[in-house]
């Protein structure tokens, strides 16, 4: 993947992030740390309402950043790419990730076909190291605002 063109540096990204979701939504998304060729790292000091008991990033907080993190490695390589949607996220949680330290999002792509793409995201904080991974895929649109059709 390493041979792909960026659309995107990571303001531009972070620009592309801000118009796609709500800003209530999107400050539980992380910010756009970097971005190079197949692989995008996002960075969430989660808010208080994304903990859970005992200070513990909540799992649909780490599955959402999952989600947006593939969304935007994926849009690194491809442009706005309104029409992606998500058809499947599967997620492992190793361990505890706690409100207390930043939590890293390493976004990676697995594939990046003309109707599907897959990338791997893997979470990590710096006092305990990796604590989820996901694997997330998306259907692309097929042609400019057609609606995503799978590989055939």
């Amino acid at each position: 993947m390493a041979d792909l063109p960026l659309h995107y540096d990571p303001q531009g990204l972070s620009a592309l992030l801000d118009t796609m979701f709500h800003p209530e939504a999107r400050r539980r998304y992380g910010s756009v740390v970097w971005v190079e060729p197949g692989h995008v790292r996002l960075s969430l000091t989660p808010p208080e309402d994304c903990l859970r008991p005992g200070a513990i990033i909540s799992g649909p907080t780490l599955m959402g950043l999952a989600d947006v993190g593939a969304f935007a490695v994926i849009a690194a390589h491809l442009g706005p790419v309104t029409m992606a949607l998500t058809t499947t996220l599967t997620i492992n949680f190793l361990r505890a990730a706690y409100g207390d330290a930043p939590l890293i999002a390493d976004a990676h792509l697995l594939k990046l076909g003309r109707r599907l793409a897959t990338a791997e995201v893997r979470f990590s904080q710096e006092s305990v190291g990796l604590v989820a991974q996901a694997t997330v895929g998306f259907a692309l649109p097929g042609e400019k605002g057609a609606s995503p059709k799978a590989d055939g």
